[in-house]
């Protein structure tokens, strides 16, 4: 087989310019499928591909892809764990139209969820067919939307009925976070990503990984958006009290 001929970049509809696709997931065997079976169509091409969060936040800025699908989780991550999101999320925060497709394993509602608030345009089950997958990446590709038909009911009756917010945070409960930490919190109420706050803070990104752990395990909430609906109670508070 004649190697493929370098690829101009594009946008996805002008004539002749294929979709540039980038490949984020820790199992090299997954990529170099996802790879095969893209790159066999005339009109999508992988552009790079990245094994971790960090590696991927390196490389995607540099090759502009138009679509990246990423591995919801990476690693060693495990339960409600999803660095891909979070990838997402921060992708998302330096390159707007990037259409990113969340692909995983796992039917996982919550996953689903914390995808769609971070931006993602899709979210895919592992299990799908390569034709689907295919006609997934020309999708959001062109700016649409989509969502694996297997959850699309569910995901609905959550918009529709959007779970209660979590009860506001005991004064016990804010006191056991640090100076820091309720710094951390309160840039994570203005929608920072953790590369955003590292930034303002002068911290390294895995160091602000972990104080937002830490913050969601004192707080007892299992999502960063949880923690964001608290850090907006909290500023109403403070504000309330400041002009008292």
């Amino acid at each position: 087989m004649n190697p493929r001929p370098p690829v101009p970049a594009g946008r996805p509809g002008d004539p002749g310019a294929p979709v540039r696709v980038f490949l984020l997931d820790d199992h090299e065997v997954v990529r170099r499928g996802v790879r095969d079976l893209l790159e066999a169509e005339p009109d999508i091409v992988v552009v790079g591909e990245a094994a971790n969060a960090r590696e991927a936040l390196a490389r995607v800025p540099a090759v502009r892809p138009d679509v990246a699908v990423l591995d919801v989780r990476l690693g060693n991550a495990t339960g409600g764990d999803h660095e891909g999101v979070e990838v997402c999320r921060e992708l998302r925060a330096e390159l707007p139209d990037l259409a990113c497709l969340m692909l995983t394993s796992f039917d996982d509602d919550e996953a689903l969820f914390d995808a769609i608030m971070a931006g993602a345009a899709g979210y895919v089950l592992k299990q799908i067919g390569g034709s689907d997958l295919i006609t997934a990446v020309r999708t959001v590709a062109t700016g649409r939307s989509l969502l694996d038909p297997r959850m699309t009911s569910r995901v609905m009756a959550r918009i529709r009925e959007p779970e209660p917010d979590p009860a506001p945070a005991a004064p016990g409960d804010l006191d056991r976070l640090s100076p820091r930490e309720l710094e951390i919190l309160d840039l994570i109420g203005l929608g920072l990503t953790n590369r955003q706050i590292a930034d303002r803070l002068f911290l390294a990104e895995k160091t602000v990984k972990n104080r937002v752990s830490a913050i969601l395990g004192k707080l007892g909430v299992g999502r960063r958006v949880q923690a964001a609906v608290i850090a907006g109670r909290l500023r109403e508070t403070q504000g309330r009290t400041g002009g008292a």
